[in-house]
């Protein structure tokens, strides 16, 4: 059958099938919440959720088993499939949703964290009188409102500099910007406004000076994408659908039509990824919202479909938080090979992306050097020559696919469309690709339409326009005080949990742990220097959360902000995993296994790793070296060519510090490049040099190791004559 086209969706190059949010500190996200945003009025009342709660995990398998047949089934949790979960139920559709792997383990997970209309794709439909792409922004502008308005403790309003550097761009963009505005109408978050070069670097203050004439900033949305994801499919839950994560489409399940004698897609053959066990899922309706594997299970349906979707690798690099303003982006509009970058504050850091380049679909995409190299290069053309953009300060990195849909004229995947398709095949599977996380209520709006006319289900309009997602509805940029109120939490931690979970935050305080200390009262962190506490990882369990890599990625979103740090909080994450989910030291083991192969492939554990080898060499200046000797000797005291625990020990305690065995065996491991159990000389000049080159920061060793050299030279024999004489 033809595509059906729906007229939506576009993209910024930045934001891939899914676009996404920024968190930033909770001040600025208050202050934002304080620009009005566009009341978004709900279609239709919609009747209260069935469930208080969302059900179990094992009360969502059981209702898979024993309903005889759904009217629809959803196969894909990622952002569009869970809106078409949602979408479905609330028109009172009997919905089920399957997921292979997690909810957001997907693209949904890894964008540029932006809610946007898409500045670029104006400029496109006006410089080409292009009325199909015009509708496509404002569509989006329309969907950015509804998201801000619906997730509020999810989202915000994110002002975004584009700086200018040659007077004559100054009112072309101004013009672009402001039409922006234009289009957007009621849905305007904030009027554009043009900033002077004293201004702009008032405001940014790492950017490059030289040949700056002033910026223009425009107003975007930000979000938390993973939770926003998994807000999705909680709400979907509460109003009644069927949702399971780690449940595998084996299958599609057919029947023949008895009024034409055609096979029909009836349901699929599914199997629980945790436990083997395999059933069948009946349903009237089958809706392939896969994200990247839309053709795969197009194949499933008919093996000589063709393919719609063309694949497209987007890579982001997360760096400090005084990389940028804690409340400002910056928009590179043209890099070097004509790609868009954004540099945005996120959850206190830094996030810089993206590329957009083809790719092969895999469940597993590893973000490349070349690519964190290419975005590296980027970030220093338009920052001040004063801050050093290292290497070594890639604190997480990951490759997010986006399923891009195939223009057959297109050169390359840039130019590639991302409206979206909704498509029926000749069995009745109803196939929704492209699109983008901004349009994701509207692409599920118009996948369901396209259901209930091919299968004639009596429904009415779509519901979700102005439906608060979970947390949303009593959530205030005040709330967190009453967590520090009535709990005794830290601040930080309140601000974090309303951020979060929203109304939900109290829910999450209620099982937090007693610290001990006189303050906070409770609240223990999974690590000192991020807010996540201990209870995140009990209330995880009851958001789905299956395994470690759940908790690490996406309950928490630790391995997007320091792969380090999520390394570091997983022997407790799966600790408090095995004592709720019952593992034995085998699963326990495992799930630490599989957690750092995330890390160290997907989350770009191994680029950073691969900047300090055995093979590294040493680019030092004599004097550098014969400096870097003489600090290790004052450790090496024996002078045997290495240092052990002991020898860091043994200083240590000689100038007053004390530190536990554990934590120097961690330091020294990551410079044991042999993994002999010591450092050698040659070692600690292969991390120097590294450092030198910035390929390496933050080494607690190098650290160290200077500090302590500093004191021991500060330290100056006290004359007896000084000491009243002694004894």
């Amino acid at each position: 059958m033809a595509f059906q086209k729906a007229v939506k969706g576009t993209i910024l190059v930045g934001g891939g099938a899914l676009a996404s949010v920024l968190g930033l500190s909770q001040f600025a996200h208050y202050r934002r919440k304080q620009v009005s945003l566009a009341y978004v009025e709900a279609a239709e009342c919609v009747t209260e959720p069935v469930n208080r709660e969302p059900p179990s995990r094992e009360a969502q398998l059981l209702t898979l088993q024993n309903m005889s047949e759904f009217d629809i089934l959803v196969i894909g949790g990622g952002a569009t499939g869970c809106g078409c979960a949602l979408d479905a139920v609330t028109r009172g559709l009997k919905t089920a949703l399957v997921e292979r792997d997690d909810f957001s383990s997907g693209t949904s997970s890894r964008s540029t964290k932006l809610i946007h209309g898409g500045v670029r794709y104006l400029q496109k439909a006006i410089m080409k009188l292009d009325i199909e792409q015009y509708r496509m922004v404002k569509e989006a502008l329309h969907e950015r409102a509804n998201l801000l308005e619906i997730a509020p403790h999810l989202s915000a309003p994110l002002p975004i500099m584009l700086p200018i550097y040659k007077w004559w761009q100054l009112p072309y963009y101004w013009v672009g910007i402001k039409l922006y505005d234009l289009v957007a109408g009621s849905n305007c978050l904030k009027s554009s406004y043009v900033l002077s070069k004293s201004r702009a670097l008032e405001h940014f203050p790492m950017l490059q000076k030289d040949k700056l004439v002033g910026a223009i900033v425009y107003y975007d949305g930000q979000h938390n994408d993973a939770r926003m994801n998994l807000a999705i499919a909680l709400t979907a839950a509460r109003y009644g659908a069927a949702t399971a994560n780690y449940m595998e489409v084996v299958s599609l399940l057919k029947k023949t039509d008895p009024h034409t004698g055609k096979e029909r897609v009836s349901g699929a053959r599914c199997k629980d990824v945790l436990t083997g066990q395999e059933f069948d899922v009946r349903a009237k309706c089958v809706i392939n919202a896969t994200g990247p594997f839309t053709d795969t299970v197009r194949k499933m349906d008919d093996k000589n479909a063709t393919a719609i979707c063309q694949p497209s690798a987007g890579v982001h690099i997360v760096m400090p938080g005084y990389y940028s303003p804690e409340s400002m982006g910056l928009l590179d509009p043209a890099t070097s090979d004509g790609r868009v970058i954004f540099f945005l504050p996120w959850q206190k850091m830094t996030i810089a992306g993206t590329t957009d380049t083809p790719t092969d679909v895999t469940h597993h995409p590893i973000p490349s050097e070349e690519d964190i190299n290419f975005i590296l290069n980027e970030v220093r053309n338009y920052l001040s020559c004063d801050v050093e953009v290292r290497r070594g300060d890639v604190l997480a990195a990951w490759s997010g696919i986006r399923p891009l849909v195939t223009d057959p004229k297109s050169a390359d995947t840039q130019s590639i469309s991302r409206n979206h398709v909704v498509d029926i095949s000749e069995s009745g599977l109803i196939t929704i690709a492209g699109g983008k996380w901004t349009t994701y209520r509207s692409m599920a709006e118009d996948t369901i339409n396209a259901a209930i006319k091919a299968h004639n289900f009596k429904a009415g309009p779509s519901r979700t326009v102005g439906l608060f997602l979970q947390g949303g509805k009593d959530w205030s940029p005040t709330l967190y005080i009453r967590l520090v109120q009535d709990y005794g939490l830290e601040s930080e931690v309140a601000q974090h949990l309303a951020a979060t979970y929203g109304d939900k935050a109290f829910e999450v305080a209620k099982m937090a742990s007693v610290t001990g200390k006189r303050w906070p009262i409770v609240g223990v962190r999974l690590v000192s220097e991020f807010p996540y506490i201990e209870a995140e990882v009990k209330y995880g369990i009851k958001e789905y959360a299956c395994t470690a890599v759940d908790m690490i990625s996406r309950r928490t979103r630790l391995a997007f902000l320091n792969v380090q740090a999520a390394e570091e909080a997983l022997p407790r994450i799966v600790e408090l995993m095995g004592r709720e989910l019952n593992w034995d030291d085998f699963k326990k083991e495992e799930e630490l296994e599989t957690a750092r192969k995330f890390l160290y492939y997907e989350m770009g554990y191994k680029s950073r790793s691969e900047q300090l080898t055995d093979r590294s060499e040493i680019s030092l200046l004599p004097s550098d070296i014969d400096r870097y000797k003489k600090r290790f000797h004052k450790f090496d005291a024996d002078q045997k060519g290495f240092i052990t625990i002991v020898d860091v020990q043994r200083v240590l305690e000689s100038i007053n510090v004390q530190m536990d065995e554990n934590t120097l065996h961690e330091i020294l491991n990551e410079v044991d490049l042999n993994k002999n159990g010591q450092v050698e000389l040659n070692e600690f000049l292969q991390l120097m040099s590294a450092i030198q080159k910035g390929r390496v920061s933050g080494s607690r060793l190098a650290i160290l190791m200077k500090t302590a050299e500093e004191n021991l030279d500060r330290r100056v024999p006290i004359p007896v004559d000084r000491s009243c004489g002694g004894f």
